[in-house]
């Protein structure tokens, strides 16, 4: 990775607009404050605020200091760049439990750590814009702008001409964040926020403010990646079951790491560069390999296998790599929690039972009946274990027809694995 973070960015095809050209050698002359903002929308990031984490985190290995912003107080209002209608409002208890929600995704990849002299940090905007009253915030901030200025912003602009409109709520949230970029410049010495390409205005209404509060010479910039879109055109990390989390508690290793490994080929050079912190030597060689061996699916596994480590975490690879093992190579099942069983067979039948039966010793016959791989034919689950078929968690079954299923047999909290023939799968839960 370039010591030269703007160039690294721009190598990484993750510049979209930046406010002046002397960016880059500033930041190679010293080290910079910069920050990025968070919506606690939810109690987890989701995958597609991850360019924003890893922008922070390239910024720290270079020698700058990161600051995240989650949005306490804004996210009692709500953005409208980039949205086509007004959200929900957030009640403080709510916003408590995804300010620490987030918190614990932005712990994986950025370092808090007191022993770096560029430790990141975690601020809560609340914390500066919840103690103001209303008369001290237009006097010291309203003041400040225009509204001519204001509707001139896209993100304005946009929502004013829809259906919907703006309501003036909305409409102060620029003027919010523009007084967090004020607040972490005059507090923390911040020059430099950045964020997605919606982020434009906002962004610039901080430079002004700065401008206007501390003098035309002040130093404050702004930088944005573009919207990450893939092949087809359609919004990274949205997926058929809905958004991509950071967090296992909304998406589970398994999962993640499949929506990275299924990558469409056309994509995968790009998202090594925008999501990885890998060389683009070393990415080059991958996208090499993709052309010359294809089937091998090399640079799809690398993707998955260094975004699953920054997210998820070592563990969380291993999880993902043996529940892969399971599905597409009948690797043996054991030591996976229920979570990660149900995500990799998802589609497949399931029976549940109570777990006395597995305690008192249920037998395989009625098991393979009950779970319809034996087409409700005790005949037919005789003929299926005489003959060798059947697999209890992808090991054959031992034992013939007084083979009964025990608690020793879960391979994970509450499930077993069933298996008749080499694709007929079915999950057995005891509760």
């Amino acid at each position: 990775m370039s010591n030269d973070f703007v160039a690294d960015l721009g190598a990484r095809a993750l510049i979209h607009q930046v406010t002046a050209p002397e960016l880059g050698p500033a930041m190679a002359a010293e080290p910079f404050t910069l920050y990025a903002g968070f919506d606690p929308t939810a109690d987890t990031l989701h995958i597609g605020n991850l360019v924003g984490v890893l922008a922070l985190a390239r910024a720290q290995r270079m020698g700058h200091r990161p600051i995240a912003v989650v949005g306490g107080a804004t996210g009692m209002i709500g953005d409208p760049s980039g949205k086509s209608e007004e959200r929900n409002l957030l009640d403080e208890g709510t916003l408590a439990r995804n300010l620490a929600g987030i918190r614990r995704d932005l712990e994986r990849i950025l370092d808090f750590s007191s022993a770096v002299k560029n430790p990141a940090m975690i601020l809560n905007n609340a914390d500066w814009i919840a103690p103001t009253r209303m008369l001290e915030f237009l006097r010291d901030i309203g003041k400040c702008f225009t509204i001519n200025a204001m509707l001139a912003k896209e993100s304005v602009k946009l929502r004013i001409e829809s259906e919907t409109g703006i309501s003036f709520t909305e409409f102060t949230y620029m003027l919010l964040q523009a007084w967090d970029f004020h607040h972490l410049h005059r507090e923390y010495g911040c020059k430099l926020q950045v964020g997605g390409s919606d982020q434009w205005g906002n962004i610039t209404a901080g430079i002004d403010l700065i401008r206007r509060k501390c003098g035309a010479d002040a130093k404050a910039y702004g930088l944005t990646w573009p919207l990450i879109l893939d092949a087809a055109g359609k919004k990274f990390g949205k997926t058929e079951k809905g958004a991509l989390w950071m967090s296992e508690r909304r998406t589970s290793h398994f999962d993640f790491y499949q929506y990275f490994v299924r990558t469409a080929d056309a994509d995968v050079g790009r998202y090594l560069r925008i999501f990885t912190f890998l060389p683009l030597t070393e990415i080059a060689e991958l996208e090499l390999a993709l052309k010359e061996r294809p089937e091998k699916r090399e640079a799809h596994k690398a993707l998955a296998r260094e975004v699953t480590g920054l997210v998820r975490g070592p563990a969380g690879v291993a999880v993902a790599e043996r529940a892969t093992a399971v599905l597409y190579e009948n690797a043996k099942v054991e030591a996976l929690d229920d979570a990660t069983l149900a995500a990799i067979f998802a589609d497949v039948p399931s029976v549940e039972r109570p777990r006395a039966e597995l305690e008192a010793g249920w037998p395989l016959i009625d098991a393979l009946v009950a779970s319809g791989l034996a087409k409700q034919s005790k005949s037919e689950a005789r003929r299926l274990i005489e003959a060798g078929g059947v697999y209890v968690n992808n090991v054959r079954a031992e034992g013939g027809l007084e083979r009964r299923l025990g608690v020793a047999d879960l391979a994970s909290e509450t499930m077993i694995l069933l298996r008749a023939g080499k694709k007929n799968h079915a999950l057995l839960r005891f509760r």
